[in-house]
């Protein structure tokens, strides 16, 4: 049984160890995504102008009009002091072609006093400009970058599949790293005076059974981001039931077949921040977004600054379908089934932000532990297999001797 589980940690290590690299990497960077973003680029995050600001409601009505080719499709309803008016846009439909706009961007600094556009970006944009860095970043982390294709995030789709290696590989090293009870400090310990192979060794072997079962939470959350309609929710059901969701059973078109909604912004918010105060809820309808390619309208409840949802299972919204105006369901985090709360609590431990600050740091050290396992381990490979090469060309030497 050994050999066969020592080969199989070998090909799914080779074949997971580039991806986990670079997914390490940019995870340690972007667990301080917004942060770093915001100093990059104050032109999108900073207020340029002094003065009172206005109702962004009103910003944004006025932006629409005056770029009829663009709708927004993400924004805050206040802003903190200082703050742009920081929102997502979406093309609307050229009457010329039937397609959607090519804008060339989808996110935009306002500035809140006057109005005026004081920067914007493709947000997941091919770029290394410092303006995209970040979007870069977080992009290449999830989806490598890869194009779309056949309807399908094809990125998004792969990097699923590797992660559900990574949880396979996950549970078949923990066990190469027992290899009998009598032994099992060596599972643990680090030759550190030894240096060189042995050291590397230690490092990928006992390295990765000190942290494992947070490896695991980071593969398994993984899956569950990249994969979940596909793969966990269906998993997740057959043991709790779950609360629909719009997005888990709708299926989405894209923005050229985009829904139109029926009833605008104003409207949205009244309806949630309704059911909202039926259900007893205390803080502002504070965040919009609207999916044209699903036809939701989606509304946040948080407090002024708390956008990010930097603990616990992250902000309550309600949905309402922006065809017919009505409910369309709720995330309400620690509510539902368990099987509810489970996926409420995966993108929370993949952050780290379940625990806030300390949290986030854990992931980053994290991250870079993913990175150092891929190559300690890709260097064990090397190593064993020059072994193995020059064995047999030692063989085949002795073999041509006799001869």
């Amino acid at each position: 049984m050994r050999p066969i589980l020592v080969l199989l940690h070998r090909w799914c290590g080779l074949f997971i160890a580039l991806f986990l690299f670079t997914a390490g990497l940019t995870g340690a960077v972007i667990s301080w995504d917004h942060e770093l973003d915001e100093w990059l680029n104050p032109h999108l995050f900073d207020a340029q102008s002094a003065g009172p600001a206005q109702d962004p409601l009103q910003l944004v009505d006025a932006l629409e009009a005056s770029d009829p080719r663009l709708q927004v499709s993400f924004m805050p309803l206040a802003l903190e002091p200082g703050h742009a008016l920081g929102i997502f846009v979406d093309p609307r439909i050229d009457p010329a072609t039937g397609k959607a706009f090519d804008l060339g961007f989808n996110q935009m600094g306002i500035d809140p006093v006057n109005g005026d556009i004081q920067g914007q970006r493709e947000w997941g944009a091919i770029s290394l400009s410092r303006e995209n860095l970040l979007p870069f970043l977080y992009k290449l982390h999830y989806s490598l970058h890869i194009p779309d294709g056949f309807g399908i995030e094809l990125g998004v789709l792969f990097f699923g599949i590797v992660a559900i290696v990574w949880c396979l590989d996950c549970l078949v090293a923990l066990w190469l790293s027992f290899p009998n009870l009598r032994s099992w400090r060596k599972s643990f310990a680090f030759r550190w005076r030894q240096g060189g192979y042995k050291l590397n060794f230690d490092l990928h072997r006992s390295g990765g059974v000190w942290i494992w079962l947070l490896l695991l939470i980071l593969a398994v959350t993984s899956v569950s981001m990249n994969l979940e309609r596909q793969v966990v929710r269906p998993l997740v059901e057959l043991f709790s039931p779950l609360t629909p969701s719009p997005f888990a059973s709708r299926t989405p078109v894209t923005l050229d077949e985009q829904i139109v909604p029926q009833i605008d912004r104003r409207q949205a918010i009244a309806i949630a921040d309704a059911e909202a105060r039926r259900l007893g809820w205390q803080a502002p309808a504070a965040g919009l977004f609207h999916s044209a390619e699903f036809g939701v309208y989606g509304v946040g409840f948080y407090e002024l600054g708390d956008d990010h949802g930097d603990a616990g299972l992250g902000n309550p919204w309600i949905y309402v379908d922006s065809r017919s105006g009505e409910l369309a369901g709720a995330h309400v985090p620690g509510t539902g089934s368990a099987g509810d709360i489970f996926l409420q609590a995966q993108f929370p431990l993949h952050s780290g932000r379940i625990i806030g600050l300390p949290g986030r740091i854990l992931v980053s050290l994290l991250g870079l532990a993913v990175a150092a396992l891929s190559v300690t381990g890709v260097v064990i490979w090397a190593r064993k297999r020059r072994s193995r090469v020059l064995a047999e060309q030692r063989l085949r030497g002795g073999s041509q001797a006799v001869a």
